[in-house]
C-alpha cells in the first residue's frame, strides 16, 4: 500500500513534482520500512511543496494498491512535523481497520480514500512534512510510512497533538500479529504522549 495523494516522496508518478536533485525514483513506495531505515524513508524534501492546505480545511488522501497488500487492516494515522521529520504530532487516526470497513483477513483492500479535517489550530510553514502510517494487522510485524511535503496556511503559533506511534522497526517495540484481536497495540496509541510542533521557517 502506498500513499499517492497527496504525492509521497520520490513517487515515479507523473502527476508529482520532479525529483529533488541528486535523488532517484522509488518503484517500493508500498513496501514496510526496512529495519534501520529512518522515518519517512527519504529524507531530503521537495523543493516546493505538493499541495497548500489550511488549518481546518478537510483534505482527501488516496492509496495505491498496485502490487501491495492491505495485510487484514490495522492501525493507521496522518501526522505532521514541522522540524524537517524528526518529531510528528497526529492530526487524524484509523485504528484497527484501515483499508477495511470492519475486520478482515484479505490482502485486498476495500477503502482507498480517507477525508478528515485538519485540526484548526495548525500553523502555517511551507516545509509542513505530512506522513501516513501504519501497523499491518496479519503477516510480518511491518511499519509503513509514506511522507509528503506540504505547505499549511494557518494562524496558530504551535500545535499539540498525540506522538506519532512508531513500531516494529529497531530501537522501538514489536506490535505482534493482530491473530483476529484488532485491539492488539491499542495501549501504545491510546497513551502516547502529546507533543508540540511548531514552524523553523
Amino acid at each position: 500500500m502506498a500513499m499517492v495523494k497527496p504525492c509521497s516522496r520520490y513517487t515515479p508518478r507523473g502527476d508529482c513534482p520532479p525529483l529533488p536533485a541528486g535523488q532517484e525514483f522509488d518503484y517500493s513506495l508500498n513496501s514496510p520500512l526496512e529495519p534501520n531505515a529512518p522515518l519517512c524513508k527519504h529524507t531530503v524534501p521537495y523543493s516546493t511543496p505538493v499541495e497548500t492546505w489550511t488549518a481546518g480545511q478537510q483534505v482527501t488522501v488516496k492509496f495505491d494498491s498496485v502490487n501491495g497488500a492491505a495485510h487484514g487492516g490495522g492501525h493507521a494515522q496522518f501526522s505532521v512535523s514541522y522540524d524537517g521529520g524528526k518529531t510528528f504530532a497526529v492530526v487524524h487516526e484509523v485504528l484497527k481497520h484501515i483499508f477495511f470497513n470492519g475486520p478482515s483477513s484479505s490482502n485486498t483492500p476495500e477503502v482507498l480514500s480517507y477525508t478528515f479535517k485538519l485540526p484548526s489550530d495548525l500553523p502555517s510553514s511551507k516545509k509542513v512534512v505530512f506522513a501516513w502510517s501504519w501497523v499491518n494487522a496479519i503477516g510480518n510485524r511491518e511499519f509503513y510510512m509514506n511522507c509528503a511535503d506540504v505547505e499549511v496556511k494557518g494562524t496558530s503559533s504551535s500545535y499539540s497533538g498525540k506522538q506519532m506511534v512508531v513500531a516494529n522497526i529497531n530501537g522501538y517495540p514489536t506490535i505482534p500479529a493482530f491473530n483476529g484481536n484488532y485491539d492488539t497495540g491499542l495501549d501504545m496509541y491510546k497513551n502516547a504522549k502529546n507533543v508540540t510542533v511548531k514552524p523553523t521557517d
